[in-house]
């Protein structure tokens, strides 16, 4: 098994244990036979670094992270590249109903609940278990109430850094009593190379495998519309630029200060593990591909990154970073046409998501 302080990313396992919540908090490093490293700790299942080589096979980390456990806990940036849960992105108001009762969650984005709230699974530290150089399994229990949800849910999250540069995720979960469920990886990309100051992701190609997205009203919350791409800035059905429409005079633009929105993807049939996304980053040759179960996938362009600092000095201004969360619909339990968020007991939560790296010069 790899020794945790022996990487190229340079991060120190002291430098991560602590404990909280009465748990050890740890660094685990996965590396496969192309000496890629992705670096995670169970706090939140954060990946504090993922080293992927650019054309010229040189090695630099293309996430957004912290390199130290005390800067993670300050909370400035609490979804920084961490899992997410138990219901990710955002329901309006906090509010949902199920079997007849109304259900309220915490308000931690304006008026509305957002990815599990401020002490959703981003915030708690999972048992870790490293089944290989590979291979990391993750586990938690979320207790019944915890934060405002319904059902004891027992979660696990496999890591898996395959030979062919994926990094793979996949999400099991299980319930005793009826509850909703929308789990992600809230993973920030920066395909450049993370750096001080990390370069924006303008010029970075976007390709997403969508005819459909859902518009957003002021609080970035959708309007319960399903509209075409085909003739607006949402539309990547081919390759382009991210800045090329980003600034367009476009009330959805505005509503998300950029690229913050759902995209339905193209679906032969429900669950498929499918193409989803590319990115390209026309400097380093860096490509991401991006195939998910999911029926959705959120694109965010880091549109409130203030320059905060990071892995080992590097700052994340505004726009540096590329999110591709893989998920149902946002404020799907009070929208019943929406693919169905609801875990029942005796069914079991299943999604897998691969983010594929490669270059091309």
């Amino acid at each position: 098994m790899i020794n945790p302080n022996e990487n190229i990313c340079g991060l120190k396992r002291e430098d991560f244990q602590t404990m909280v919540q009465g748990k050890k908090t740890d660094l685990y490093i996965l590396r496969n036979c192309n000496g890629c490293e992705v670096a995670v700790t169970n706090y939140g299942g954060s990946i504090a670094a993922m080293m992927m080589p650019d054309k010229d096979g040189n090695m630099g980390d293309v996430i957004h992270g912290f390199d130290n456990i005390q800067d993670m806990l300050k909370g400035h940036q609490p979804f920084l590249s961490t899992l997410v849960g138990r219901f990710g992105n955002r329901i309006k108001e906090g509010r949902y109903t199920l079997n007849g009762k109304e259900y309220q969650l915490a308000l931690n984005d304006g008026p509305n609940h957002l990815h599990g709230g401020p002490t959703g699974y981003h915030a708690r530290v999972w048992d870790a278990l490293q089944m290989s150089d590979q291979r990391l399994a993750l586990n938690y229990v979320s207790a019944y109430g915890e934060e405002g949800f319904s059902g004891e849910v027992h979660l696990t999250v496999e890591y898996t850094l395959t030979d062919d540069n994926e990094f793979v995720i996949e999400y099991l979960a299980t319930t005793n009593k009826k509850t909703i469920i929308n789990l992600t990886h809230h993973a920030f990309f920066a395909l450049a190379g993370v750096a001080n100051p990390t370069p924006d992701v303008l010029d970075l190609e976007c390709q997403i495998n969508a005819d459909f997205y859902l518009p957003i009203d002021s609080v970035s919350i959708p309007t319960g519309e399903i509209l075409k791409v085909e003739g607006t800035p949402f539309d990547f059905r081919s390759p382009k630029k991210i800045g090329q429409d980003i600034e367009a005079d476009n009330e959805q633009l505005r509503n998300g200060q950029g690229y913050d929105h759902n995209y339905v993807l193209n679906k032969r049939e429900v669950g498929e593990l499918s193409f989803a996304a590319r990115l390209k980053e026309p400097h380093s040759g860096r490509t991401l591909e991006m195939y998910t179960t999911e029926p959705g996938v959120q694109l965010y362009t880091d549109n409130f990154g203030d320059g905060f600092c990071g892995y080992h000095g590097a700052t994340f201004p505004r726009r540096s970073a590329v999110c591709l969360e893989a998920q149902h619909f946002p404020d799907s339990p009070n929208r019943p046409y929406f693919p169905s968020v609801v875990l029942n007991p005796g069914e079991r939560y299943k999604q897998k998501t691969i983010y594929k790296f490669g270059v091309e010069k």
